[in-house]
């Protein structure tokens, strides 16, 4: 009877050298150095070739389920879960915990990473060629907190998209302060800043992109944006990056927030924005203690707050406006009355401060204190009434000898007569 015997390069290697050793030609001492296996292992192989012939140098495992396969149960349980709709989109490392925590199965992640690709639930990720260094991170919590704004549909089909806006220390990755708002907005970053920093303290610099809230992007050099008058006020060093990778630690927290929190938002089945800020706060302890890393320096750089600075005046938008002879400020399309009991001759030309708030209240400031305002509603005009004969057009024809027909034009260098 023939029957063929299937056998890698390296059992081939050992028949070779087990050859050698039953020829004598080398010892079996040598013959094991050459295998790099011990010298009884040497042995044993070599009586199992002498009693079984090439078979007796395959391994026995072949073809058959190896020993640390999953049962058919549990592969069953596994795949019931992994292709529930509520865990769609779901990737291997996130699945994995939360199989482990509803049901109580561990795998490692590399055992579910190619269960779902064998379920056409995951694809291989391909490696970009283009490669991008990380930059050294600082050695101190609040020597660079990064900021941005990330624009997602967080609630999936539950709700219209927002923008969560995120505050990442460059130190630890850690996540600092979180909200969803609206927009990506002055008034929406100076709410997040002013709950940041009464917590917190003041970082010594922020790391943003060059987002019109954050830097003039209009080629006026000495421009300053509202968001930046403010950091100027605080000491706080604005610094903005030329790329997505220059500030990689809160574009992957964007990247980690996109797939984790949706996911455990959908679980949660939270359905307003409202619900999703008051959950928030657990998620950031659960992020951080999965992915923040320890400083290098155990310091904090964070400095403390003034309890006596106005951070609701300081985040409010900030304008000068010139009181008119009548005493007049005009703002925002709107006309303001001072009410004043001082002569009128102390406040004429004079420079005042204009500030708005979010709510879209409306203060002035003349060398710190406050002026009081009186909103002057401007009556809406009365339409003119047109007659419908003016819109029937009567169109007209110029004669031949009209002077419009000959103006410009020379004979021999003598303008042309219009008779």
């Amino acid at each position: 009877m023939k029957w063929t015997i299937a056998m890698t390069q390296e059992e081939l290697k050992r028949k070779t050298i087990i050859e050698r050793a039953i020829d004598k030609r080398i010892t079996q001492k040598e013959g094991a150095g050459l295998l790099q296996i011990s010298e009884r292992h040497f042995r044993r192989i070599t009586a199992r070739y002498r009693h079984q012939g090439d078979l007796g140098l395959v391994s026995g495992h072949r073809g058959k389920p190896g020993n640390r396969r999953l049962a058919e149960d549990k592969r069953e349980q596994i795949n019931k879960f992994i292709k529930d709709p509520l865990h769609k989109g779901f990737k291997p490392t996130f699945m994995m915990e939360k199989l482990e925590e509803y049901k109580g199965i561990e795998i490692s992640k590399e055992t579910m990473r190619q269960i779902m690709i064998a379920e056409d639930i995951h694809e291989a990720k391909v490696r970009k060629k283009k490669i991008h260094p990380p930059r050294e991170r600082k050695k101190q919590v609040g020597d660079i907190v990064q900021i941005d704004g990330s624009y997602h549909a967080w609630l999936e089909d539950r709700g219209p998209k927002a923008c969560l806006l995120l505050f990442v220390d460059d130190a630890t990755s850690a996540v600092l302060g979180a909200e969803f708002t609206k927009t990506e907005s002055f008034f929406a970053y100076a709410k997040l800043c002013k709950s940041y920093f009464r917590s917190k303290g003041l970082p010594k610099s922020f790391y943003s992109d060059r987002f019109s809230v954050f830097k003039v992007n209009t080629g006026e050099k000495e421009g300053m944006t509202q968001f930046l008058r403010a950091m100027n006020t605080l000491g706080i060093e604005m610094i903005y990056a030329s790329s997505p990778q220059a500030k990689g630690r809160v574009e992957r927290a964007n990247q980690t927030f996109q797939d984790r929190l949706v996911k455990e938002m959908r679980l949660r089945n939270i359905c307003t924005y409202q619900a999703a800020n008051a959950y928030l706060p657990e998620f950031i302890k659960q992020y951080n203690r999965k992915f923040a890393v320890l400083p290098q320096s155990m310091g904090d750089n964070h400095a403390p707050l003034d309890t006596s600075l106005d951070l609701d005046f300081l985040f409010s938008v900030h304008r000068e406006r010139t009181i008119t002879k009548d005493l007049l400020i005009h703002y925002g399309g709107k006309t303001y009355q001072i009410n004043t009991k001082r002569p009128p001759q102390n406040l004429i030309k004079r420079q005042v401060l204009i500030t708005e708030d979010e709510k879209c209240v409306v203060s002035a400031y003349l060398n710190g204190d406050p002026l009081d305002l009186i909103l002057i509603q401007k009556q809406p005009k009365v339409v003119k009434v047109v007659s419908t004969k003016s819109y029937h057009h009567h169109s007209y024809t110029p004669p031949v000898n009209h002077p419009w027909r000959t103006y410009g034009k020379k004979i021999n260098g003598r303008p042309i007569p219009s008779t």
